[in-house]
């Protein structure tokens, strides 16, 4: 009896045959899933959260072709102040604790809020402006996937007491704004 393989061939013998292997993440779906896999794979995370009371611990999570994914904690009371991401889209995840997302105001707190619990996902595209504050009692962690990479974070409004710098819409480096 023959095999598949000696009927039809070996299927990486011939690349032609292979469905191309995206670059990045091209679709929101995509890119949302990629970061439920980051946030799923626990392992590769929970042993480097950092709590810092002085400002946002960050760090550089993974690097991909056209994106990156950044760890970040925040104790009660920290926030990043009302930003945008330039031309970069993204996905925030929650992975612990509870977080609010505030748009669409001015002034300390101003606009919509949201609660985010652990497990929620926001999606965002270029030149969305959100400010992320722990308004909770605990600390939490969240997780930040971009694409492209992330290059700047213009702040807009003014500074808050969560340790947020920058006057309207003056861009800060990433540097500046991830040391709060």
């Amino acid at each position: 009896m023959n095999s598949d393989v000696q009927i039809a061939g070996d299927p990486l013998a011939v690349p032609h045959l292979m469905p191309p292997v995206p670059a990045h993440p091209s679709t929101v779906a995509e890119f949302a899933g990629l970061a439920r896999a980051v946030a799923a794979d626990r392992a590769s995370w929970a042993h480097l959260v950092r709590y810092d009371a002085t400002s946002r611990w960050y760090h550089r999570l993974r690097t991909g072709p056209g994106y990156e994914a950044w760890l970040l904690s925040w104790v009660p009371g920290q926030g990043s102040g009302p930003h945008d991401h330039g031309p970069s889209s993204g996905v925030l995840t929650v992975l612990q604790g509870e977080l609010t997302e505030i748009t669409g105001g001015t002034g300390p707190h101003g606009g919509a809020r949201r609660k985010l619990r652990a497990g929620a996902q926001r999606v965002f595209a270029p030149g969305y402006a959100h400010e992320v504050v722990n308004d909770s009692l605990a600390p939490a962690v969240s997780l930040h996937v971009y694409s492209p990479g992330l290059t700047e974070m213009p702040m807009h409004g003014k500074t808050h007491e969560h340790g947020a710098r920058g006057a309207a819409a003056s861009p800060l480096s990433l540097q500046d704004v991830l040391r709060g």
